[in-house]
């Protein structure tokens, strides 16, 4: 970026998209603005903010920057001095244009706020820059300060604000709330909406390279929130963390980059927040079908044995395979969780041939930003003379504990050291796929890294799984506990960690989906967790076989083993060989009807391109449920006909302008509709 702007760079560009205009009281600038589409961005000199229209709605009211800087909060109200330019540009975002203000202020660092408008964008994206040859050093960047929010969504009724969580630990749940909140906070990304009309604005980070960020929501009226902050430089409990965001230090440093939006639905909202995001970086590439198989933490757990493995892969071999559960490639997967250490390396390799004779796809398990031992001295092997005393991320002194785990600095050789003997085991015995566990460890704030050159927690976990992706790259990567951003190492992650059997577990499950069905945008699947039918009732079977096949794909978690219960070998036979609720399964999520559960959705919809649309309907409670739908709701016409088929029954119907549903207590149904 260049230091020197002239106060309008760009004079009256010939573009029916841009005009830039200035009104000049005095001698200087008083408001620049810049149009471009729909958008309309005003710097206003008076209070150094910018006003940012869509259309004619004002949609966020006097926007500036602020910052940490030796413990002072600093904004961009302080400054005394500024200039304005504005320049096309042309990135992978599409061609747009860039809207500078850069300001001078006395003792205080170059400030270069900048707005990135896209014209046929649904929203604009922004950051800012501090610069001082001295050197800078701040632990929180705030692109986006708005004092007192305008009136953009009018007094409906049923407006609300989402929570958004860090990470998926600790059975953390999303929340759609009212906007009767003294304050909310939600991480990476909020949705600010009004569940009726279903607008919309959606503030969020697009880039997760150095920065934890959040979205700090205050006080307001209940049509409507008070301010708004959307900054880097979060650290707290929810982010797993018990001392201070590090801070970036340098002649020059970088905020997040903001995504600022305007949607018509809340949800094409947060889709389009999540495409942004794959746009800077896109997700983990694979080119094979969504995975469908087992996995043995499900039952098994630490009762996983070698001669079970086998048996299980011979199960599905000889019971499901040919019975509709299989993907399009025609494949399962077949993984081994944690307790797979009790088998030899030629044990490991057997269960590979097993699998592989059984056309089927061999996975395993690891966890590798932690010490479960929790024994300071014990030494590594892969590192002789270094203890695990050294690799520990320290805070305030003392290693840092979660989940019963220590967390160990992803930046250490030792740790490398680590990834490449057990990538080596793995490949050695032929698995290709693994399922990488406990990651939010390694993104934790600490007093230091191995690597000097790290200074947050987000640095370090980046820097530990690009090693990663370096060992285990050739492999489909699941993520099971770990930060929902960054997000382009793996191919899938668990959207909820845990869940079981019960109705409560689908429930749980399907709050992530309510309100995250979205990262199927910024990974290649969602992942359910393993789908369990032992000790459950039939109707809970089918809810929690249909939490999985509407959220992305179907790993499922009973003993299949000989010694296994024939209770579950039956149900496995009756809800896991359903050709047409298998079908669903490709990996694509089912977005939420509405937005305003108090815990989680129960309806959820997809419409495919070949226009056949899906429509499932959940019953947590134990009472039956009976409700009507219109189809318009549902994004179909409702002056067309449609057929209807329920798709665990087979019972099938015709349905115009308005679809009646009944679920049984503890139940869910699935609608086919063309």
């Amino acid at each position: 970026m260049k230091n020197n702007r002239s106060a309008i760079k760009s004079l009256f560009l010939c573009v029916s998209a841009l005009t830039v205009s200035g009104a000049v009281l005095s001698g200087c600038v008083e408001r620049t603005t810049l149009n471009a589409g729909e958008w309309s961005l005003a710097y206003d000199a008076r209070t150094n903010g910018i006003d940012i229209t869509k259309g004619s709605k004002l949609i966020y009211d006097n926007v500036y920057v602020s910052y940490t800087l030796s413990d002072s909060l600093v904004s961009s109200r302080n400054y005394t001095k500024h200039t304005v330019s504005t320049e096309k540009i042309k990135d992978d975002f599409g061609e747009g244009y860039l809207y500078e203000v850069t300001y001078i202020g006395d003792k205080l660092p170059l400030l270069v706020q900048s707005f990135y408008i896209y014209p046929e964008k649904e929203y604009v994206l922004t950051d800012f820059t501090l610069e001082d040859a001295s050197g800078i050093a701040t632990n929180y960047m705030a692109p986006v300060n708005v004092d007192r929010m305008p009136e953009v969504l009018g007094e409906g009724e049923n407006n609300r604000a989402l929570f958004i969580p860090f990470d998926n630990d600790c059975w953390i749940r999303y929340q759609s709330h009212p906007l009767t909140f003294t304050d909310l906070t939600s991480y990476e990304v909020t949705a600010v909406f009004n569940n009726a009309s279903r607008e919309a604005i959606v503030v969020g980070s697009v880039e997760h390279d150095n920065w934890k960020s959040a979205v700090t929501m205050g006080k307001g009226t209940r049509y409507n929130i008070g301010s708004l902050v959307c900054y880097g430089g979060a650290a707290d409990k929810t982010t797993r963390d018990s001392k201070p965001h590090g801070a970036l230090k340098g002649a020059k440093v970088k905020s997040p980059k903001v995504l600022l939006g305007f949607f018509e639905d809340w949800r094409e909202g947060l889709e389009a927040y999540a495409r942004a995001n794959a746009v800077i970086a896109p997700p983990k590439p694979w080119d094979k079908a969504v995975p469908f198989g087992w996995n043995s933490w499900g039952a098994l757990q630490f009762n996983l044995t070698y001669t079970k493995a086998l048996e299980v892969s011979d199960y599905y071999k000889q019971n499901l395979q040919h019975n509709q559960f299989v993907n399009a490639d025609k494949l399962v997967y077949i993984g081994l969780d944690s307790g797979w250490n009790s088998f030899s390396e030629e044990e490991l390799k057997d269960f590979v041939n097993r699998c592989k004779a059984n056309g089927q796809v061999a996975g395993v398990y690891w966890t590798p930003f932690t010490d479960w031992a929790k024994n300071p001295e014990r030494e590594i092997k892969e590192m002789p003379g270094c203890r695990y005393k050294d690799v520990y991320l320290y805070a305030n002194g003392k290693p840092q504990e979660l989940d019963g785990a220590f967390a160990v600095d992803p930046t250490h050789p030792a740790i490398e050291a680590m990834m490449k003997s057990i990538s080596g085991l793995f490949h050695r015995a032929g698995f290709e796929y693994v399922k990488m566990d406990f990651m939010t460890h390694g993104a934790m704030e600490a007093d230091r890294w191995y690597n000097g050159e790290i200074q947050t927690g987000i640095q370090g976990y980046n820097y530990g799984m690009k090693l990663l992706d370096k060992y285990f790259g050739d492999m489909y990567i699941n993520l099971s506990i770990s930060p929902v951003f960054p997000a382009q190492y793996a191919q899938s992650r668990r959207i909820a960690c845990d869940a079981w059997n019960k109705m409560k577990d689908t429930e749980y499950t399907l709050n992530a989906l309510s309100y995250g069905w979205w990262q199927d945008r910024i990974y290649q699947f969602n992942d359910p967790d393993h789908i369990v039918l032992r000790e459950a009732t039939d109707g809970e079977n089918r809810a929690r076989v249909t939490s999985g096949v509407v959220t992305g794909l179907f790993i499922a978690g009973d003993d299949f083993s000989k010694d296994g219960p024939e209770e579950v070998k039956n149900k496995a036979m009756k809800y896991m060989t359903n050709s047409e609720i298998n079908a669903i399964a490709n990996g694509e999520a089912f977005r939420p009807v509405e937005g305003d559960g108090e815990k989680s959705e129960n309806r959820f919809v997809r419409i495919d391109k070949d226009g056949k649309a899906y429509y499932a309907v959940f019953n947590y409670t134990d009472k039956e449920l009976k409700m009507t739908v219109a189809l318009e709701r549902l994004g179909l016409d409702s002056a067309k006909e449609y057929e209807l088929k329920e798709l665990w029954s087979g019972a099938e119907s015709s349905v115009r302008t308005n679809l009646e549903v009944m679920v049984p207590a503890c139940d869910a149904v699935i609608f086919r509709m063309e």
